[in-house]
């Protein structure tokens, strides 16, 4: 294996392991027993447990922005791009633990990457749902007097079901009938027509 390989392995497991017991209860040690290689060859790589989170967040990061990405690409017109933004965005976040804990969690304001990962994830989430209501307003699809206020206020709402969605009991069934609601009252409103 090269050198990028495994970082990617340990990257990998160590993804695992975050996810299952949180950055605080995860040590080198079980990181290093769970790639088979000692403790020190994981230094060779990473200089410090933080690093690692750090790596592993980006991947999540990564990952989630090729998911929504692939999902805008492959709708038509900006009605399907913002419901396809939507129902990805929350599908695959919640699949992303380390990730999500890592722009959620408080006691994880202390790490210096941390702050600057939530801003670049903002500042980048606002830019994708206003790119796709300016092209709904370009082609008459949409009637928005601010698209920038309005993509803060989409992410705003999006970020504000994410808890209830994600940590109810009976939170799966309800996932895309909540979604389905949320689009609608984006499209439609609440005025009755």
């Amino acid at each position: 294996m090269d050198k990028d390989e495994v970082k990617d392995s340990i990257i990998g497991v160590a993804r695992q392991i975050f996810c299952k017991f949180g950055f605080r209860k995860t040590t080198m040690d079980e990181i290093a027993q769970a790639v088979r290689k000692g403790k020190s060859s994981i230094y060779y790589y990473f200089s410090s447990k933080e690093d690692i989170f750090q790596a592993v967040v980006e991947k999540e990061a990564a990952l989630l922005n090729s998911a929504l990405m692939k999902a805008i690409s492959e709708a038509d017109d900006p009605r399907e791009k913002l419901k396809s933004y939507v129902l990805v965005r929350m599908r695959t976040i919640s699949e992303l633990a380390n990730f999500y804990n890592a722009i959620k969690s408080e006691y994880l304001s202390h790490l210096e990457f941390i702050d600057q990962i939530r801003m670049k994830y903002d500042k980048n989430e606002i830019q994708v749902v206003e790119d796709i209501l300016r092209k709904g307003v370009e082609n008459n699809e949409f009637c928005i007097e601010d698209t920038s206020l309005a993509a803060i206020a989409i992410v705003t709402a999006l970020k504000g079901m994410e808890i209830p969605m994600f940590w109810e009991k009976d939170a799966e069934e309800g996932i895309e009938q909540r979604l389905d609601s949320l689009i609608n009252f984006l499209f439609y409103g609440i005025i009755k027509r």
